[in-house]
């Protein structure tokens, strides 16, 4: 049994650090310590949800202009790194003026003692490394920041890797895989204990990332693309291999990655995403499915309103016959193991 209550939520993406950079200024900063209601989380939301922690994604929006084949352009390297850089500064921010409201975590055991604590435990993570340059340098300086997770690639192709586009019906295998930066990227991201996340991958650099590296692959928030045929979920192959390396898959929030139509439906029962967790429990067992909301990243069942609405969603869990060591695996479980395998100590 977890030594944690078991619906106690660890979460495997957020991007409250977009939304916060995109508000601007301290107060939006102070708004988020002691409370806005806009967007899905807040501090105050996420202790009534008993979302206890989770990976605080920095992402750097593209232009909302798709090309000639309705991809998202790739922002160039001088606005990564400022945009990259201002949303370090926020969370960095966050800890220090919400007096221990929230940790930033690099450690399995700090995350453990500040969600014993009733600190939101929070994981540095990157989506999209566009800040760093080919001679990786960043990477070891954003390391001694904090930073200890990363995805190669937003759904936009960059120096390193082809970001799976946003295509529905289709399979992930579009595009090539990990350039020789991309490479000697995960291998300095094992070198540095650097958890890489697959979610954007696409089926290319995903086998290229589970030939390279020796930690637990994951993809942090992603479904079953047996259910969901959209190209950001998770093939059965793949699902075999995260098994054989002990990763997991983080249950996305998003509708258009839970309806079997693919249609961003609002209206969608929360039981759509039992579906999912059914669906990888029976494929490759329990150990390897927890949650991966997409909190303030994207559209989620109206059912679901914020994060102080999570009790709702173990509730789900609960009616479907997850309960006690299983519900603890799912809920928060499953990723402190992963964590702390891939990080060491």
């Amino acid at each position: 049994m977890s030594d944690l209550q078991v619906d106690a939520v660890f979460d495997g993406h957020n991007d409250a650090l977009l939304r916060i950079w995109h508000a601007g200024g301290p107060d939006a900063i102070r708004r988020f310590i002691e409370g806005d209601e806009i967007g899905h989380i807040d501090l105050p939301r996420a202790r009534q949800g008993k979302l206890a922690g989770g990976l605080c994604a920095i992402y750097v929006p593209s232009e909302r202009v798709l090309d000639s084949e309705g991809n998202w352009p790739t922002p160039s390297r001088q606005e990564a790194l400022e945009i990259t850089t201002a949303m370090a500064g926020i969370l960095t921010r966050i800890e220090r003026q919400s007096e221990g409201g929230l940790t930033i975590c690099r450690k399995a055991a700090d995350i453990r003692r500040a969600m014993a604590a009733g600190s939101f435990a929070s994981v540095f993570h990157i989506e999209g490394v566009e800040a760093i340059g080919a001679d990786l340098d960043l990477l070891y300086l954003l390391h001694a920041a904090g930073l200890r997770s990363l995805g190669p690639v937003w759904s936009r192709p960059n120096l390193f890797a082809f970001g799976v586009p946003f295509r529905f019906p289709s399979t992930p295998e579009i595009g090539p895989g990990l350039s020789a930066q991309g490479k000697a990227l995960i291998r300095a991201c094992n070198e540095l204990k650097i958890m890489v996340d697959l979610s954007h991958m696409n089926d290319a650099g995903f086998w290229d990332i589970a030939k390279i590296s020796d930690a637990p692959l994951v993809a942090s928030h992603s479904n079953v693309h047996a259910i969901c045929p959209h190209s950001r979920n998770v093939t059965d192959r793949q699902l075999d291999a995260i098994k054989d390396t002990g990763g997991l898959v983080g249950i996305n929030f998003g509708v258009a990655f839970l309806n079997p139509t693919g249609e961003r439906d609002t209206a969608l029962p929360l039981e759509v995403m039992l579906r999912h967790i059914d669906y990888i429990v029976d494929r490759i067992g329990i150990d390897h499915v927890a949650l991966g909301s997409d909190f303030d990243g994207t559209t989620i069942p109206a059912a679901l309103r914020d994060a102080s609405d999570l009790p709702k969603l173990v509730d789900v869990f609960k009616r479907g016959g997850y309960d006690g060591d299983d519900l603890a695996k799912i809920t928060h479980g499953n990723w402190l193991r992963v964590l702390e395998r891939t990080w060491g100590g």
